[in-house]
């Protein structure tokens, strides 16, 4: 009776000795099962910064951060005085360009004409008179009657006058024909020039409307109404959740299988245990002085990391910029 129970105890022995193997061996492969390796990544989305061309003052904001704005909205006004001034001396310059290519258009007043032709003929009327005297005076001449010397100054009086006569006669019909031609073109090319100005300056103008350059949410609203802001100063930024991606910096020794065209499974903690799929379309190694590791200390080697994109498969409702983006992979 002893020896059985002896037996019934060894047995009971061995097979608790037997369970307890058995337990630390499945501890033990649980333990050998490689655990997921967790990259994780950040939600990014395309984002404008709207800024102004002109130095001016914020005369109303007409959206608020979190609203949703469409492509040409107005979303601010700017107020310069200094380029209303610079229109209306470019208005100015205009007016005066314009008159100055009418006279030159227009030629002489019909007053100076006058005065030009009776110039001519006065002049006319002298150089004849001077003519005849010369005749007169050479007829005595060539008699004896005169010395040489006023014959002389007969002649000098009829060329003086007669070259008087020519002058006069060019001056009218200056005043005939009006302005030269290239005094014409340069009139012309003032008034140009004087559009060119206001055109200028009409352009800058329509710089005070800040437009939406894209539709989607304003994400942040920099100065307030009545602030000053200068040339290029941001206004505020405007993300398009219509375009929103996938950013990653992933170890090169981590890389296999993350090739551009794959397409991976992702998981939004945000938005609960749902895993989503997406393609991976860009890698690219980040800057070494940032992200190179050495692993030389445990026999292997200078790792680099990478910058990994990849977009959504199917949209994601409510997926935001900034929401954090986990992918799991198994370590060879």
């Amino acid at each position: 009776m002893e020896t059985r129970k002896n037996k019934n105890n060894l047995l009971a022995g061995l097979a608790g000795l037997l369970g307890v193997i058995v337990i630390v061996s499945l501890i033990g492969l649980y333990a050998a099962r490689p655990e997921p390796l967790i990259i994780q990544g950040e939600v990014e989305a395309k984002e404008y910064r709207v800024s102004g061309k002109i130095p001016g003052r914020i005369n109303n904001i007409f959206a608020e951060e979190g609203s949703t704005v469409a492509k040409g909205d107005t979303l601010a006004l700017i107020f310069s005085p200094e380029l209303n001034a610079k229109l209306d001396q470019a208005m100015a310059a205009r007016d005066a360009a314009q008159a100055q290519n009418r006279k030159a258009i227009k030629g002489a007043r019909p007053e100076q004409i006058m005065g030009a032709f009776e110039m001519w003929q006065k002049a006319e009327v002298g150089a004849d008179i001077a003519s005849k005297s010369y005749e007169r005076v050479q007829r005595l001449f060539d008699k004896g009657v005169i010395p040489a010397q006023k014959r002389d100054e007969a002649e000098a009086q009829h060329k003086a006058a007669a070259a008087t006569a020519k002058a006069a006669k060019s001056q009218y019909e200056m005043a005939m024909n009006g302005a030269e031609k290239e005094d014409r073109e340069a009139a012309l090319a003032l008034v140009n020039r004087a559009n060119g100005a206001i055109k200028e300056v009409e352009s800058y103008l329509d710089e005070t409307c800040i437009v939406a350059p894209s539709s989607g949410e304003v994400s942040e609203i920099f100065p307030e109404e009545g602030d000053l802001v200068g040339t290029g100063a941001p206004i505020m930024s405007i993300t398009d959740l219509s375009q929103m991606w996938f950013t990653f910096s992933v170890r090169e020794d981590l890389l296999r299988g993350l090739t551009a065209g794959t397409t991976v499974k992702v998981m939004i903690p945000a938005l609960g245990e749902e895993s989503f799929e997406a393609k991976v379309t860009f890698m690219k190694a980040m800057a070494s002085y940032a992200t190179w590791r050495s692993t030389k200390v445990s026999g292997g080697f200078d790792a680099k990391t990478f910058e990994l994109r990849a977009v959504p498969v199917a949209p994601i409702k409510g997926l935001r910029p900034g929401m954090s983006v986990i992918i799991k992979t198994e370590l060879n």
